[in-house]
């Protein structure tokens, strides 16, 4: 209660200065409808992107134009990250981050209520709310970049496994979630809270993270019960599914089948990239297969949340293949590849090398794997219960 206390004092001293998002009575929450969702007020097929870098662009214009093209596109959500921890401010200074985790601090967690704070956050909501593009936020990276759970165990001690019982880094944690939900909860940008991006408790019982989901996705719904709750994770699946090799050996603590079940996540998520994970390409057409066998078997929607090649000259004749099982031997309900590009105007650059820059040009990666594809998955004859 004392923390909690003591990041709303702090949130509160300094919010009044800046635009929070509010509803824009044109569109409405999206919502599961058996194994598809109702978005835009229609039960349908679509197709998404992620752009994590969209919050923490400094230029409003940077921030005008990614929406734009992905509006233009025909994709209808983006992942952008919901989190940004720094454990001091000194020599972040040029740097966005969202807040600071230190002991030192008065609660031990403060909000960064600067100009290369929060107000980057609400540049892209508000921004997404104008071109009528849904955001999916993680409030939390499994994943040192950006402050992950590494920031909260720097702070309160601990490590990447015992994060998920520490009870310091918890209550730090459904501080930060308070704020980020109560902050944009009355917008219509956003399609789903995300627990963490690629949780993973390598060695554990897959009952931790299992606990973990449910209670952190029950503490979000009783703050919002309007908005979608998904947990992020990779899709990992434990005995007895599967042939034992890593996807399937439950190896990181997670089991997608189980956390499935929990009432509180609306859909199920789960990423792609054979290259790292020791399978050739052929393989992603089996495990989007399995992940749509599951979503049939609970009778909810399931995300192919992100996938991508990372060969500049092959992308399409790797990708297009997943996308035509998605299309046409599939019941996953939107789809969404890792990464969205272009080229801004200050020129900023995050891409990373599974990136493909938006080009209308016929032929090209970008006009068959995102304006084609998005076209064939909003074409798709939408059966909710399937």
């Amino acid at each position: 209660m004392k923390t909690s206390l003591a990041l709303l004092a702090t949130v509160l001293s300094s919010v009044s200065s800046l635009v929070v998002p509010r509803a824009n009575p044109k569109t409405t929450h999206a919502y599961a409808n058996g194994r598809l969702f109702n978005i835009d007020g229609k039960t349908q097929y679509f197709a998404g992107t992620n752009t994590w870098w969209l919050g923490h662009l400094m230029s409003d214009a940077d921030v005008e134009t990614t929406v734009s093209e992905i509006a233009s596109t025909g994709l209808k959500v983006t992942r952008v990250w919901g989190f940004g921890n720094v454990n001091t401010a000194a020599g972040n200074e040029n740097s966005v981050y969202f807040q600071i985790l230190n002991e030192t601090l008065p609660g031990g967690q403060q909000i960064n209520m600067n100009a290369n704070g929060i107000a980057r956050l609400d540049s892209a909501v508000n921004m997404a709310e104008k071109y009528g593009i849904q955001l999916v936020l993680p409030m939390l990276n499994n994943w040192g970049d950006l402050g992950g759970i590494a920031t909260y165990t720097t702070a309160f001690g601990g490590n990447a496994t015992s994060f998920y019982t520490d009870a310091k880094s918890q209550a730090a944690y459904r501080n930060y979630i308070s704020f980020i939900v109560n902050r944009y909860k009355n917008t219509n940008a956003i399609f789903a809270w995300e627990l963490c991006n690629e949780p993973r408790c390598h060695g554990c019982d897959t009952s931790v993270i299992y606990n973990w989901a449910s209670e952190t996705s029950a503490f979000i719904k009783s703050l919002d019960p309007s908005h979608m709750v998904t947990l992020g994770d990779e899709g990992w699946m434990a005995p007895p599914t599967g042939d034992g090799s890593y996807a399937y050996s439950g190896a990181e603590g997670v089991d997608f089948i189980k956390n499935l079940g929990i009432s509180t996540l609306d859909y199920g998520t789960f990423h792609m990239y054979p290259d790292q994970w020791g399978y050739n390409f052929t393989w992603g057409n089996t495990w989007i297969e399995q992940h749509d066998a599951a979503g049939k078997a609970a009778g909810k929607p399931v995300v192919l949340e992100e996938y991508g090649a990372p060969y500049a000259n092959n992308k399409t004749a790797i990708t297009l293949p997943w996308q035509n099982t998605i299309v046409q031997d599939t019941s996953i309900a939107y789809d969404s590849y890792w990464q969205f590009a272009t080229t801004l105007p200050s020129g900023t650059n995050d891409a990373d090398n599974y990136a493909i820059y938006y080009n209308t040009a016929a032929g090209s990666d970008y006009q068959t794997l995102f304006i084609q594809h998005a076209k064939a998955m909003a074409a798709k004859p939408a059966v909710a219960n399937q």
